[in-house]
């Protein structure tokens, strides 16, 4: 005969599991988007804080030239990784033996990368400087570089030379012009570091319906309203003609949909759900300024262009316009079953194909053309899908209160990465923790330890710009949680 296990021990200990099951993982993900709260029994509710702190520090590249790629050992990067909270709640209930509804927030997926100090992402705002690190010391000041500037143009344009040296010689020039225009990008947003902040909003709405015989089957569905938003900033002769450049991603909310089943076999606390998330297009309104469109526009202008011309060409370097932004579908796998009348085993698998996902702004996009072809560059992509898993074991040890154990692992996204966020995966161990206040209410509290993956920072271009290893960081979480074995009915 089978063993049957009381439910009531076992839920408590699978709840002291889950207060930071799955976050800071690969691409943007953030909340792993757990819907564990909708597949509880009776009326459910839960508030639960996050509270993530990584350490992401490295080295930049001394070779700035933005026409090689090798990467050499430079100057320290400290810590990037800004501290990073988020709110997860969930409302269930069952209507009666057939149908339940439940209602869930969360921010899934999230950015927040901070550069400051003396290195390659931060703005140094030394005109001659940047010249001499551009130019791998060919140039070492703006007077130098625009003498031959100069000279090269004298030579385009001289009748008594072979077409081929005009054109050798144009091609030179406008190289040089770029690097200048680098420097001069450079020098406009002096002392600022590289930023990105990225936040989104999911609402999702989800109606079950269990079926078979004993209701072991349940399937289940709904709409999901997100809302996202986003500001980055990119400085420092890293990003070589992007320096400068500036992106604000106004507010915007947009809808998609979920869809899963589940099975249950209460005797012996046994749950499986798989759960597949639509990805979300976005139609947002971006705001971008690249300095170095206003700077190219006006050094073409003829002499004596008027302060009307010089206004009109700087304000190139400014676009508002709309984007299309999707955020990335994905497949949960979530699963627990009793091992004995007091212990219970879980696994959580989440995919989800950031090797789909791009932001492409439009200003952005349509500048690197002209280098890179037809289709341009996208300012963040991925390499790979993402896989993660993470197995625990809770322990009732006694009527109120129990323990749990967890680890983990993270594909990542790729190595080299965006210099955005630049880990490659992760390992993780954590603990829970959960204590029954009343025969309803309980407060559960965990932590989780992360060591990162090495990874290379890269720009869209390919070209190698940061070196980060050995880093680590720890996930706090509490949650409060109301249950009751009871329907509407």
């Amino acid at each position: 005969m089978r063993p049957t296990f009381q439910l009531k021990p076992l839920v408590l200990a699978a709840a002291a599991l889950s207060v930071v099951s799955v976050t800071h993982a690969a691409g943007l993900d953030r909340s792993g988007q757990d819907i564990t709260a909708f597949l509880q029994d009776g009326v459910y509710a839960e508030a639960v804080y996050t509270y993530i702190d990584a350490d992401v520090s490295g080295y930049d590249s001394a070779n700035n030239v933005p026409t090689s790629n090798g990467y050499v050992k430079g100057n320290k990067i400290g810590d990037i990784a800004e501290s990073y909270d988020f709110f997860r709640y969930g409302v269930k209930a069952d209507i009666d033996d057939t149908f339940s509804v439940g209602i869930l927030y969360d921010e899934p997926f999230g950015a927040a990368a901070d550069y400051s100090g003396n290195n390659n992402f931060v703005a140094n705002g030394n005109i001659d400087n940047s010249i001499s690190g551009i130019t791998n010391g060919a140039f070492n000041s703006q007077l130098a570089i625009g003498s031959e500037i100069n000279r090269l143009k004298g030579v385009a344009g001289d009748a008594t030379k072979t077409p081929q040296e005009r054109a050798t010689a144009g091609a030179q020039a406008t190289a040089l012009g770029t690097n200048l225009a680098i420097a001069r990008a450079e020098a406009t947003k002096k002392g600022e570091g590289t930023n990105v902040e990225v936040r989104t909003e999911n609402i999702t709405a989800i109606l079950g319906a269990k079926l078979g015989q004993n209701k072991n089957f349940q399937v289940y569905g709904g709409p999901v309203a997100q809302r996202v938003q986003a500001d980055v900033k990119l400085r420092g002769l890293a990003y070589g003609p992007a320096t400068g450049y500036t992106a604000h991603i106004s507010p915007d909310q947009d809808y998609g949909w979920l869809a899963g089943v589940s099975y249950s076999k209460p005797e012996i606390a046994l749950k499986a759900a798989l759960t597949y998330r639509s990805e979300i297009e976005h139609n947002a309104k971006i705001s971008e300024n690249y300095p170095i469109v206003g700077i190219g526009a006006v050094g073409r202008l003829p002499s004596g262009a008027s302060q009307e011309q010089i206004a009109a060409a700087a304000a190139t370097a400014n676009r508002s316009s709309m984007f299309e932004l999707s955020t990335p579908k994905s497949v949960n796998f979530d699963f627990q079953t009793g091992i004995n009348p007091t212990t219970l085993a879980t696994a959580k698998v989440r995919w989800v194909p950031w090797s789909d996902f791009e932001i492409v702004p439009p200003l952005y996009n349509e500048v690197s053309k002209g280098s890179y072809g037809p289709d341009g560059l996208a300012l963040v992509g991925y390499s790979d899908d993402q896989w993660q898993v993470e197995l625990g074991m809770a322990k009732r040890l006694s009527p109120a209160l129990a323990l749990s154990g967890t680890v983990g692992w993270d594909s990542g996204a790729g190595d080299p990465v965006t210099s955005l966020g630049p880990i490659e995966g992760y390992y993780s161990v954590g603990l829970g923790a959960k204590y029954n206040v009343t025969e309803n209410w309980a407060v559960s509290a965990g932590g989780k330890y992360l060591w990162f993956g090495d990874a290379k920072g890269q720009l869209p271009t390919k070209k190698i710009v940061g070196d980060f290893q050995d880093n680590d960081g720890y996930i706090l979480g509490v949650k409060l949680s109301y249950q009751s074995k009871q329907n509407f009915n």
